[in-house]
């Protein structure tokens, strides 16, 4: 037990660059191996919340240019959508992190401004900007889908009112499509958390071996030749935070519909089997 508690104080936060510096290299202990991989997962809940936080007011923009009847506003909202929702996560963030490696190299120039994009290429930064932008086009197609198929009853409604413009939307128009898209806007960020993993899989690599649970798992797995101990601990701590977004955004669900009688249906997840 105090060798698991000194493990614990040793490499607990290790992967945000808090404890020892070098990784165990023999001897791999249960502890150490469930310690460094939850150490990992901070990295995890980062992308994912920060993700999820920005990737939903752009999801909002997004699904509101897309069902404009302004071609200069519903265009681009289509090609943003089309473009992330069409190509395949692990490109992006290859694509991205070269990207950001070649214009500082290039010395790109907009409006005499040289463009330093070196701190992008950091996963902190630059996985974080892709994570967003992928996470709000799949999010605006769905709320985009909501906004589509509002209660005609609510809208006439709100109309007989006299609402319109911005009071109609906020009272109205948002709520009611937040309510119809939750609960597959919820399965989407548990699907956003699973693919931080990702992260250091991809084209953004990890800065004195500070990476995420999957990161480390895969260290583990290389050094003692058995991936049967690592990743299904990757696996647990994935299912427990799924829960515990299942259990957050059924309270957000709840509060979206405490205005309707009868409680509130319980958010099933829906794992999206083909993406």
């Amino acid at each position: 037990m105090n060798q698991c508690l000194q493990t614990l104080q040793d490499y607990g936060l290790r992967a945000i660059g808090m404890g020892e510096r070098l990784l165990p290299r023999s001897g791999f202990s249960l502890c150490e191996q469930m310690t460094l991989i939850g150490s990992g997962l901070i990295w995890n809940l980062y992308f994912g919340a920060l993700a999820v936080f920005f990737g939903f007011f752009l999801a909002n923009a997004l699904a509101v240019a897309k069902a404009s009847r302004n071609p200069l506003l519903r265009k681009p909202a289509e090609w943003f959508v089309f473009l992330f929702r069409g190509s395949p996560l692990f490109i992006q963030f290859f694509l991205a992190y070269e990207m950001l490696v070649q214009l500082p190299r290039a010395g790109i120039e907009v409006l005499g401004i040289t463009v330093q994009t070196h701190w992008m290429t950091r996963a902190w930064a630059g996985a974080l900007l892709v994570l967003v932008l992928n996470t709000a086009a799949y999010s605006a197609e769905i709320f985009h889908g909501a906004l589509r198929n509002l209660p005609k009853g609510e809208l006439e409604a709100a109309d007989a009112y006299g609402m319109a413009g911005w009071t109609r939307y906020r009272r109205v128009v948002w709520p009611t499509a937040m309510r119809l898209a939750w609960p597959a806007y919820t399965n989407e960020a548990i699907f956003l958390f699973h693919a931080t993993t990702l992260v250091f899989f991809s084209g953004f690599p990890a800065f004195q071996q500070r990476g995420d649970s999957l990161y480390y798992a895969n260290y583990f797995a290389d050094k003692t030749f058995n991936p049967f101990v690592a990743y299904p601990i990757v696996a647990g701590y994935f299912i427990l935070l799924t829960l515990g977004l299942i259990a957050l955004f059924g309270v957000v669900n709840r509060r979206l519909n405490r205005h309707l009688p009868g409680a509130a249906k319980k958010i099933r997840y829906r794992p999206n089997l083909v993406r």
